[in-house]
């Protein structure tokens, strides 16, 4: 997608291209056209492929000029925008890309992204993509910050830890752009202590409409 910015409102809205994009590599103008959107990226494992390269990761958008669509989350940057669209769309949209790019290249390994969002139903959402064929692996990010034991709990049958689990309030992401230590504020006791603790507080609750 194109660049978005924030709007009055704080909400993420696209920029005014005027056509400029339109030939941009992987362009999506709507989640109908995903298929087609990817055909550069499908073109690009095809060479991927041939150079005998196998370990691919999936994702999409950039951190820096549409963020809602790499990183799904309820709470945006703190320096960034609210996101344009439930979250939830985002997780399916990457989710449907990335089966799309395994269907196409079966004997490569594809690693699937953007699950974090999903938090207590990652699990569930995960093994049954990996199942179906969906994708190969799931990878984890934002989550491996908070709670670095998940996987290693839900291969074990364990009951999920929900005080470590990921909330994607992403100032794990926003903190060290803003110059102050990287680490997970919210749910780590050594970040909710720290100074730098309530000056991303209160950028966060600046970016809400009425504060």
């Amino acid at each position: 997608m194109i660049p978005y910015r924030k709007s009055d409102a704080g909400v993420g809205v696209p920029e005014d291209s005027g056509g400029a994009y339109a030939s941009a590599f992987g362009y999506l103008d709507d989640d109908a056209h995903l298929e087609t959107a990817l055909k550069d990226a499908t073109e690009l494992l095809r060479i991927f492929e041939g150079l005998g390269i196998r370990w691919i990761c999936v994702t999409a958008g950039s951190p820096y000029y549409n963020p809602h669509m790499q990183r799904p989350a309820l709470f945006p940057p703190s320096d960034g925008y609210l996101p344009p669209e439930d979250p939830l769309r985002g997780v399916a949209r990457q989710i449907a890309g990335t089966a799309i790019l395994k269907k196409a290249f079966p004997q490569m390994a594809i690693v699937g992204s953007a699950y974090s969002y999903l938090q207590e139903w990652l699990p569930n959402v995960g093994q049954y993509n990996v199942r179906h064929g969906l994708t190969d692996f799931v990878g984890l990010g934002r989550m491996v910050l908070s709670y670095p034991q998940m996987p290693a709990d839900v291969l074990a049958g364990r009951p999920l830890q929900r005080k470590l689990v990921c909330r994607t309030f992403s100032d794990c992401t926003t903190g060290p752009r803003l110059g102050l230590v990287s680490g997970c504020y919210p749910l780590d006791p050594f970040y909710v202590g720290h100074p730098d603790a309530q000056q991303l507080k209160t950028l966060r609750e600046s970016l809400i409409p009425g504060r």
